[in-house]
């Protein structure tokens, strides 16, 4: 199982950026997918996950209505669309999959700040 996180870097408040994870090593399609984030000196959390078809999504409470997820099961690829930043979101990005045993990428830091 690999996962390889892009996207990141440092954009203003308000601004926007868009995650990309890209998965290989097991069948993509069948998987729930997940990202997470930890910011310094903070624990890891849960930011959204999204059913192996696409169909159902979930989002922590700080990130509903800014964030969406989704992915393309044919690029077995999952992205995280991150709307009107705030600096509380600076953190390292990790995308996730359960298969037998929780795998992560190698995160990819967001920096919001002016």
């Amino acid at each position: 199982v690999q996962l390889v996180e892009s996207g990141g870097g440092l954009v203003q408040p308000g601004g926007s950026l868009r995650l990309s994870c890209a998965a290989s090593g097991f069948t993509f399609s069948s998987y729930v997918m997940s990202w997470y984030r930890q910011a310094p000196g903070k624990e890891r959390e849960l930011v959204a996950v999204i059913s192996s078809v696409g169909d159902s999504t979930n989002y922590a409470d700080s990130v509903k209505g800014r964030f969406t997820i989704s992915r393309d099961n044919a690029k077995s690829t999952v992205y995280l669309q991150m709307n009107s930043l705030k600096p509380d979101d600076t953190a390292v990005y990790y995308c996730t999959v359960f298969v037998w045993k929780a795998y992560w990428g190698q995160g990819t830091q967001v920096t919001v700040s002016s």
